[in-house]
């Protein structure tokens, strides 16, 4: 044992293990690549875990033919929304998100606004497909939504809906539970997924996700099974009291009478 060096080398939290966010792996060098094996095996979890979290999130879409929208806020670098984008059915753009689309080397199926963030040379070369709406009264985002429900377009993921200013962000954020009442819907940033509920649901999950609820009328009473922190019948009246909460495992219920809550679930 003497003159042999001690690696200490962290590694993330396996399923059914308890303590910190991390063990420590004690091992003697040479070699010190076994203990980077079980840092891989560690990641390797946590991305099997993930990417069964992102599938499940799917379940009330028609996996293959979902739309996504591109909204005007800062466009995705994260790989899952990224993903969204490269798998969708139809890319729809509202028309200040056109450019960074293009930038990101993919071209819109269509486009949607008042075109007053649309520059001359992209108008002229997807005058095919822009849907002029000059309305004063909803924003690009809503425009958007509502041109695809008329196409009947049901399964909408948005992305860019937030991350330039914070009005834009809350007021989008909060739209997702009116766009809900036409369609199944979700907001993917490049930290988590927002998901609006209009009734009791069961939400898939997994151990140790962060979790925060936020509940459009503050009347309604919401109960919850399977979080760390429980919800009895409480009434969600300001949009920090229910935040940074932990799922127990796989998934969490949220029961409500009526009313309209959205849910932030962070990827990892």
């Amino acid at each position: 044992m003497s003159g042999k060096k001690r690696y200490l080398i962290p590694r993330p939290l396996l399923p059914g293990e308890k303590g910190s966010k991390e063990k420590i792996i004690k091992l003697l060098a040479p070699p010190p690549w076994r203990g980077w094996r079980e840092v891989k095996k560690g990641r390797e979890l946590k991305r099997i875990l993930r990417i069964n979290f992102i599938k499940a999130s799917m379940n009330d879409f028609q996996s293959e033919s979902y739309t996504v929208i591109v909204a005007d806020g800062i466009f995705p670098q994260h790989q899952i929304p990224l993903d969204y984008l490269k798998n969708a059915k139809r890319i729809i753009c509202c028309d200040g998100s056109t450019q960074n689309l293009i930038l990101a080397g993919m071209q819109p199926d269509a486009i949607v606004g008042d075109l007053d963030s649309l520059s001359d040379d992209l108008a002229t070369r997807f005058a095919d497909r822009i849907f002029l709406d000059e309305s004063q009264y909803t924003n690009d985002l809503t425009k958007a939504v509502s041109w695809c429900n008329e196409k009947g377009y049901k399964d909408i993921v948005i992305v860019a809906g937030t991350g330039k200013r914070e009005d834009h962000t809350i007021g989008n954020i909060s739209l997702l539970a009116e766009y809900t009442k036409n369609m199944n819907v979700l907001m993917v940033t490049d930290t988590g997924i927002l998901r609006p509920l209009l009734k009791s649901s069961k939400i898939s999950s997994f151990q140790g996700q962060q979790v925060s609820i936020f509940s459009i009328d503050p009347e309604t009473k919401v109960t919850s099974l399977g979080l760390k922190y429980p919800l009895n019948r409480t009434k969600i009246n300001n949009w920090w009291f229910a935040t940074l909460n932990e799922s127990l495992g796989d998934s969490f219920s949220l029961e409500f009478n009526q009313g309209r809550v959205i849910v932030y679930l962070k990827f990892s």
